[in-house]
């Protein structure tokens, strides 16, 4: 189902709600079993949405991972090769929660002669913090 329809559905279930409450009270339903039922729909669909949306995200968050590989591919001396619409290649395998190839990525990037220092310094704290998380959520688990 593309997002038209699933926003189609979503408009027709807010403006049948009202009216499947009145037509289920007319039939013996109670409205307690109608909100139920259309409440259990209404979070289904917001789920549904939320799933979409992530999924277009993680989407979007790949293709720009392929590009910029493909960018410092073609130029690998080239410190702009390492950013995508603005977004560093490491910055962008933080997100996507690859921190080791982030760490290796870091490091070529800090090897390069035009690369800017305030640049590598903001990614290696990134890189630092996202290890820090990684050790809390492993040591809150045990």
């Amino acid at each position: 189902m593309n997002y038209a329809a699933t926003l189609a559905v979503l408009v027709v279930l807010a403006f049948c709600f009202p009216l499947t409450v009145r037509l289920g009270a007319g039939l013996g339903v109670s409205e307690t079993i109608s909100f139920s039922v259309l409440g259990a729909l209404s979070i289904f669909a917001l789920a549904t949405y939320l799933v979409r949306w992530q999924v277009g995200r993680h989407r979007v968050d790949l293709s720009r991972l392929e590009a910029a590989r493909a960018q410092i591919l073609a130029d690998p001396e080239n410190p702009r090769s390492y950013f995508v619409r603005g977004e560093h290649l490491g910055a962008l395998l933080l997100r996507l929660d690859r921190r080791r190839e982030a760490s290796e990525v870091i490091d070529r990037y800090a090897r390069l002669g035009g690369a800017r220092e305030s640049e590598i310094v903001a990614l290696r704290e990134a890189l630092s913090r996202a290890q820090r998380r990684q050790r809390r959520a492993q040591g809150g688990e045990v």
